[in-house]
């Protein structure tokens, strides 16, 4: 049910999409955008719309997460941002869509895991949402569920090469996974690291009396990543089967990525996220275990990573800018892990920054233009899962999911000041320059001049279609 005008007339905002740049306006009913032009007075007066001067603001699609964990249990405890804090901080950040992930446990059904992450979802996420389905035990009876899973809208699935023992499939696992999905239309994702080794240098670290955060980032080596890259990658290409990785992280694990599009001519889907960006391996030394803060997995690698990150970005090998949202409270959380690095819940908090931090830092320092930036946040991920043109895009038939976003708006990033619900921010003192400033999902206004307007429960499923992860 619409809360204001059945029609609303954006009129001479900057309209930036993946291939356009020009002043014009927007004309939206019945949740969708039904025309785009440089003048569209006449019809909107014809329509009665209401009227939203953008003047001096830059129009996007709404941005979409593809790396999300809301309400998750994980290492005997939950990220704190469940479906309604978690997409309410995601819209201060011009996030209009994320995909979850559903996580199977071992030995039980996919639609089990599914069922529950749509409850957790219900009445809560006031943003559109869809989930990844994670594998974690690939058997014939979740083999024969996977048609019907893709029929319904679920067209990606996860794999963990990391968290042996819990969350992990070996080889033989994915392989399977990949001809199947590939069969099907679907997409097979995987977080790549080598957990033997990871096992086996944490474990020394510890008898060793090496307990702090930084030996986390020591257990969890770049090269360790690239292998896995490597390894997910050449089943991709003995399945025949395009994949993408996520949360990619450091120079080595990019050149696996850049080799199989280059030299073998497969393509292969790269994911990374502001944080290995902008944040390097340097804070895990800081003192009070305030290192903590930042163990994630994969965790920040060096500033030399960073660069070849930006560069791969720029050269086209990195498809999509995700945040990883994982969010544990420093106090009582992460400090579980005060004796042991291996006990500090591995995530960190970002949902709402990404686009105000990708903007100042990428678009600001010309290191991306503000067509990549819409490439990277809202028409690439679009694309790869599915929704497009439905979302990610600003064109007649896409959903009214809009940013009014104004370039010039200056802020500091602190937890004081965040939506998320987590008791510190892994960007702590960042100046901004650039936000968004009013939101609109499905044409409904969710946040406007900065105030909330969103009402928890609105966000809707979001029915991927099959892709094969493809642009």
């Amino acid at each position: 049910m619409s809360r204001g005008f059945a029609y609303k007339w954006i009129r001479g905002g900057r309209i930036i999409t993946a291939s356009e740049d020009f002043q014009g306006d927007l004309l939206l009913g019945n949740g969708r955008i039904l025309a785009v032009g440089e003048d569209l007075k006449t019809l909107a007066q014809l329509q009665n719309a209401e009227e939203i001067d953008a003047h001096g603001l830059y129009v996007f699609p709404g941005a979409i997460d593809a790396h999300t964990h809301l309400d998750l249990p994980f290492m005997g405890t939950s990220s704190t941002d469940d479906f309604e804090t978690g997409t309410l901080a995601a819209i201060s950040g011009g996030t209009t869509s994320i995909i979850d992930f559903a996580i199977q446990e071992p030995g039980r059904p996919l639609r089990e895991a599914l069922n529950r992450w749509n409850e957790k979802a219900l009445g809560k996420a006031a943003i559109d949402y869809s989930f990844h389905m994670a594998v974690t035990d690939l058997n014939e009876k979740t083999e024969a569920e996977i048609p019907k899973l893709i029929e319904d809208g679920i067209t990606s699935f996860k794999c963990f090469m990391a968290y042996k023992g819990a969350l992990m499939v070996d080889d033989g696992q994915i392989f399977r996974l990949m001809k199947q999905v590939k069969s099907l239309g679907g997409l097979v994702t995987a977080h790549c690291e080598n957990a033997e080794l990871i096992e086996v240098l944490s474990r020394e670290y510890l008898k060793e009396g090496k307990t702090a955060p930084i030996y986390h980032e020591l257990s969890h080596l770049a090269l360790g990543e690239a292998e896995a890259t490597h390894r997910f990658i050449t089943l991709s290409r003995i399945a025949e089967h395009p994949a993408y990785v996520v949360h990619l992280t450091c120079k080595e694990a990019l050149q696996e990525v850049m080799d199989s599009t280059t030299r073998h001519r497969h393509p292969i889907f790269a994911e990374t996220c502001p944080q290995y960006l902008l944040l390097d391996r340097s804070v895990y030394e800081r003192p009070d275990f305030e290192g903590a803060k930042w163990v994630m997995s994969p965790p920040l690698r060096t500033a030399e990573d960073q660069e070849a990150l930006w560069a791969g970005i720029r050269d086209g090998f990195i498809q999509t800018l995700a945040t990883d949202h994982c969010p544990f409270h420093f106090s009582g959380q992460k400090e579980m892990g005060k004796e042991n690095f291996t006990k500090i819940p591995n995530g960190a908090p970002g949902i709402e920054n990404r686009m105000n931090l990708m903007f100042t830092y990428g678009v600001r320092k010309n290191r991306i233009s503000l067509n990549r930036f819409v490439e990277l946040l809202c028409t690439n991920p679009a694309k790869i899962f599915g929704m497009y043109p439905k979302k990610g895009s600003l064109a007649p038939g896409s959903d009214a999911d809009i940013v009014l976003f104004d370039p010039n708006r200056e802020s500091v990033i602190s937890a004081k000041t965040s939506q998320h619900r987590c008791d510190y921010s892994a960007f702590e003192g960042f100046p901004i320059q650039g936000e968004p400033v009013s939101v609109l999902v499905r044409g409904e206004w969710v946040l406007r001049d900065r105030k909330q307007l969103a009402i928890p429960g609105s966000g809707q499923f979001i029915k991927r279609s099959r892709s094969g992860g493809s642009l």
